[in-house]
């Protein structure tokens, strides 16, 4: 029994709009689908060619992870760093290595893994050493918690002077950061709602 089904489409593969006799149609005609199934046949291979070459160039890699010591040209390519870069991790102590012959330097593979567990750790600077002294001193409070010196005079209407002062008088935290130093809420608050104002 013969479809009475015509559905307008557009080929698959040509882009060509056709009447189709089913709803699955795909393609506009044989030429078309037999086209379009060498092209997903070829591009098949294409993929298939691209995971093979990936897995060789791959292997040495995979080979190296599995050995117990490494030469500097190992682990640069283990790493994927200069060999020059692999002797500045060496001289600095970062990367333990041994010289078993002249000109031949040797690393374990577990002090390379040592190397990426351990954590960063980076010299804080002085000024940021005084600056986390100071908020730990002021009971680290947050910035949300602070005012600015120019809002607690906006807000209590006080001059400067008389905010630094008060500030002084009552070893009230002052912490600087930037352009900007701030004083805890609460401290100021509970202070200048029973100061006289001036």
């Amino acid at each position: 029994m013969s479809s009475n089904i015509k559905v307008q489409r557009i080929c698959q593969h040509c882009g060509n709009e056709f009447t189709a006799r089913t709803t699955t149609t795909m393609y506009c005609s044989h030429r078309c689908n037999s086209a379009a199934y060498k092209a997903k046949k070829r591009a098949g291979k294409v993929e298939e060619s691209n995971k093979h070459t990936q897995r060789v160039k791959a292997q040495p890699i995979e080979e190296l992870k599995t050995k117990e010591f490494l030469s500097v040209t190992q682990v640069s390519k283990l790493i994927g760093c200069s060999r020059q870069n692999v002797y500045s991790l060496i001289n600095t102590g970062k990367l333990k290595a041994t010289n078993i012959l002249l000109k031949k330097t040797i690393v374990r593979r577990c002090d390379l893994d040592e190397l990426f567990t351990e954590p960063i750790r980076s010299p804080i600077p002085q000024t940021q050493v005084q600056e986390i002294k100071e908020w730990i001193d002021a009971g680290a409070f947050d910035i949300a918690d602070c005012y600015t010196i120019t809002e607690v005079q906006d807000k209590y209407n006080i001059s400067e002077t008389t905010l630094q002062n008060l500030i002084k008088r009552h070893e009230v935290p002052k912490i600087k950061k930037g352009w900007y130093a701030y004083v805890p809420k609460a401290i100021i608050d509970k202070l200048l709602s029973k100061t006289p104002k001036s």
